[in-house]
């Protein structure tokens, strides 16, 4: 994983090189001189809309999105013609990723443009931050593989310049809004769905089972399966005690998805994907979810690629209004990919070394245990937070959870430096809070991620921690590191306020804690 910040000068650099002398006429001057890159507005307003009277903030912001729109479709026709051009087959992988995920930020914009879709601001605001993070990890692919020659002076096309207009735009103060749901769950979610997860058995659909008792025999045939279901509502796919070998990935197109199992350590998927073997982070995960609204419930995760093959995901989630109820998620680096969108889960288990939890979802994690493993290399971070933007509404909030040794740290964990996380881009952001931290945590809690990247702009936060690691005297001194003492500034972090849980999750029935 790499800063943005080392790559983001090449792209203004690139944009600047290839502006002519342009003249926007007054008023997209003005209009853009409010936006945090007021240059591109000009220059690509001036092209798209060279006589345009802008009247207001919300026709201005309206056109700002639109005009983002075209310029990702306009990167997508050129990630097509990429295809032919890849020279093997980890730039394949890395060029099938941006294109899946060029397609994830047009239905992103969409979302936020079309008139039928009724949303509050706080959804467009996490639609507009998840189409800036899939922009930030199509990139990353290529970084990672070290290839940037022809590649990226294509699919760049100041995308994530204009999209940090739009939520700029559309920062209404920093607060959160709730979603625009009737009755208390979001308009796909019948009101029946609220039992599946207090029940012990719910309703399923189809059944999974290696024995060929069931409706399928992989998890992978039932997913597909459900793109052909007739019905509405949730898609509810029971897969029965046992170790399926196999990588799923649930789609776009396929929401309310609801996966249980038998159990962690008795419903298993495993895979073995990594970076060392050829992947890029974002293809490596065991399980793959983005389709809205999906629910896991007793089901374990694994990757078992192991330390010495990096990066090795074991989930990865851009699902909104997703929720992990009762789940493990086992692998070594970056085993959790909480990549975008908003995310909740509950007494889950969490085992990893290196940047074991990341991405750039708002997501709240509630009675989970985090279980740090040895690393080879001696060194630990349990988060990797990603928010690149100031205004983007994404953030990590661990709550009311316990963080020890995994069985294999436990005997040497004095030998192992064990940090809360580092800041993988420039706003990053994460609390811990009344979570109990053991004495494996390094006194100084914090580790940079280089030199002094993002340790002003970062939000690093912990309040009312217990535990022998929970001491904040010898924390870092960092400028965006902060002791919380109050607990209503503390509450902006909770279930109720961050992801704004109170207007959905009382659909889906998983227990939580709104407040502190």
């Amino acid at each position: 994983m790499a800063p943005k910040s080392q790559i983001t000068n090449f792209f203004v650099f690139l944009f600047f090189t290839q502006v002519i002398s342009i003249h926007p006429n007054s008023t997209i001057k003005s209009w853009c001189s409010r936006t945090p890159y007021p240059q591109p507005c000009e220059y690509l307003f001036s092209h798209k809309y060279p006589n345009k009277s802008i009247k207001s903030k919300s026709d201005f912001f309206k056109l700002s999105k639109e005009l983002a729109l075209d310029r990702c479709m306009a990167a997508q026709d050129n990630l097509k013609s990429l295809g032919p051009k890849c020279r093997n087959k980890r730039e394949k992988t890395a060029w099938a990723d941006c294109v899946e995920l060029y397609h994830s930020t047009i239905r992103k914009l969409n979302q936020t443009i079309d008139p039928n879709v009724k949303c509050s601001s706080d959804d467009v605001q996490t639609w507009l931050s998840t189409a800036l993070t899939n922009v930030d990890t199509c990139r990353t692919g290529f970084v990672e593989l070290g290839v940037t020659d022809y590649v990226l002076p294509l699919i760049s096309n100041n995308v994530s310049m204009l999209l940090s207009n739009t939520l700029a735009l559309n920062n209404v103060g920093g607060g959160f809004q709730k979603p625009s749901y009737k009755k208390g769950f979001p308009g796909w979610m019948k009101p029946g769905d609220r039992k599946l997860l207090q029940a012990s058995n719910p309703q399923a659909n189809v059944v999974v089972a290696q024995d060929g008792s069931g409706d399928y025999k992989t998890v992978g045939e039932a997913i597909s399966a459900a793109g052909n279901w007739p019905g509405s509502g949730r898609y509810v796919i029971y897969v029965k005690q046992g170790t399926y070998n196999e990588n799923v990935n649930i789609g776009n197109g396929l929401e309310n998805i609801m996966l249980y199992g038998d159990g962690i350590g008795q419903t298993i998927i495993t895979g073995s994907r990594s970076v060392g073997g050829g992947s890029t982070t974002f293809n490596s995960p065991t399980v793959a979810v983005i389709g809205a609204g999906f629910i896991a419930r007793g089901i374990t995760v694994r990757n078992t690629a192991g330390a010495k093959k990096h990066q090795a995901v074991a989930l990865r989630s851009g699902s909104d209004l997703s929720v992990f109820y009762e789940c493990s998620f086992e692998g070594y680096q970056d085993t959790l990919y909480v990549h975008s969108e908003r995310q909740f889960y509950k007494e889950c288990n969490v085992y990893g070394t290196v940047d074991f939890i990341f991405g750039n979802s708002a997501v709240v994690f509630q009675n989970c245990n985090l279980y740090p493993r040895y690393p080879p290399n001696r060194i630990n971070t349990i988060t990797a937070q990603a928010r690149s933007d100031p205004n983007q509404n994404t953030g990590m909030s661990i709550q009311k959870c316990q963080v020890t040794a995994a069985s294999d740290l436990k005997p040497v964990q004095s030998s192992v430096q064990t940090y809360l996380g580092r800041p993988w881009q420039q706003y990053s952001r994460t609390v811990f809070m009344e979570t109990f931290l053991d004495s494996l945590i390094d006194p100084s809690g914090w580790l940079p991620w280089d030199g002094n990247f993002a340790l002003d702009t970062l939000y690093y936060g912990e309040y009312a921690n217990t535990g022998p690691g929970s001491s904040t005297a010898n924390r870092v001194k960092w400028g965006g590191y902060h002791v919380i003492t109050s607990a209503t500034l503390a509450s902006q972090f909770t279930v109720g306020s961050f992801i704004a849980g109170n207007s959905w999750l009382p659909g889906t029935g998983v227990p939580f804690t709104s407040g502190l």
